[in-house]
């Protein structure tokens, strides 16, 4: 009803519809209110979890790469492996994670391999310590496996802090002579039996640094490119490591024709640590010594580069130290690594 048509009534009729009016207005009004919502505050935030920060990654320590669940735990397993023609192709090399060549008489060459961040079931064929074999064991730890040797120099390895196993003196089954191989070329060893009955060995100490984060190895950001790192220890052993861009790896040979593994692979290094060292004819009549315990040239290469500096090792249990001639210290690529101990009466050449 208009209010126009409300005065145009009479005087009770509009009393009355007024009233109903009044009446109606105010009934929708109460209903209006009891309709209308709360006044709404501010609208909570959903509330978040902080997120735990993931902890780094875990590097082995004697290869600088991300280390597989649980390997970083175990002992390092070293090895004294022989290389003469009638042992190749030897039996876990390809996986090591550092080996160091050093000249044994004869102008022969030997390794001492370490296994730590991969571990196969066999490894050999091993064969006897010589005396500078304490002195490159010892900043490892864990474990040394070899076939025996001179007693003087049993005798200085086992007075070392490393586990000695022998083949001489193993009655538990860890070593066995194999059909591949003639004698004295064939002793291998089981190498994961070998550190299981081990493990409560604590893991290595890191031996080398290496570039993280995306940075450049020390032989490219100060070094020269090259292709080929020629080394000779002898007439007989002339070794020599060939860069393979493809692969991001060198490629290594000895005496002019691929060393290949077992599987018939070239084997491969993503450092070669060249040190230049004096070797000590006299003390052990025949049997030449390297001196480790000293300071010399180096040349690392990586990366298809390779940088000069200096090598020093202060005490038997001291690791090697590597500076280049800017002064700074050298960082190695991640990934494996050979060790040249090359005599200085040999001779090292870096090909561009």
């Amino acid at each position: 009803m208009s209010i126009a048509t409300l005065f145009r009534m009479p005087t009770a009729a509009r009393w009355a519809a007024a009233t109903l009016a009044v009446g109606l207005l105010l009934g929708t009004a109460g209903c209006a209110a009891e309709e209308q919502p709360a006044a709404a505050g501010p609208t909570p935030r959903p509330t978040q979890t902080a997120r735990p920060t993931p902890p780094p990654p875990v590097l082995a320590p004697l290869r600088g790469t991300v280390a597989a669940e649980g390997a970083d735990e175990r002992p390092a397993l070293a090895a004294k492996i022989d290389n003469h023609e009638g042992a190749r192709p030897q039996l876990g090399l390809e996986r090591t994670d550092i080996v160091f060549e050093e000249l044994v008489e004869g102008g022969l060459t030997r390794y001492v391999a370490i296994w730590h961040s991969d571990l196969p079931d066999e490894i050999g064929p091993v064969r006897s310590v010589r005396p500078m074999d304490p002195d490159i064991v010892t900043p490892f730890g864990g474990i040394i496996a070899y076939s025996g040797g001179q007693e003087v120099f049993v005798d200085m390895m086992m007075n070392t802090p490393v586990v000695n196993a022998v083949f001489d003196f193993d009655d538990t089954g860890l070593f066995y002579r194999d059909d591949v191989h003639e004698s004295p070329h064939d002793v291998i060893v089981h190498a994961a039996e070998l550190v299981r009955r081990n493990a409560l060995l604590p893991p290595p100490a890191a031996q080398f640094e290496y570039a993280v984060d995306d940075g450049e190895p020390t032989s490219v950001a100060e070094g020269a490119a090259n292709s080929v790192v020629q080394l000779r220890f002898s007439d007989a052993r002339w070794p020599s490591w060939g860069w393979d861009a493809a692969g991001a790896s060198w490629l290594r040979s000895q005496e002019g024709e691929p060393d290949l593994d077992a599987a018939g692979a070239q084997l491969r290094a993503s450092n070669v640590v060249t040190l230049l060292v004096e070797i000590d004819d006299y003390s052990f009549e025949d049997i030449p010594r390297t001196l480790m315990i000293g300071a010399g040239e180096a040349w690392v290469s990586s990366g298809g580069s390779t940088v000069h500096g200096v090598w020093r090792k202060d005490s038997p249990a001291g690791s090697i130290r590597l500076v280049s001639d800017l002064g700074t210290p050298i960082t190695l690529a991640p990934g494996n690594t050979w060790v040249e101990l090359v005599p200085s009466s040999g001779g090292v050449e870096i090909i561009p």
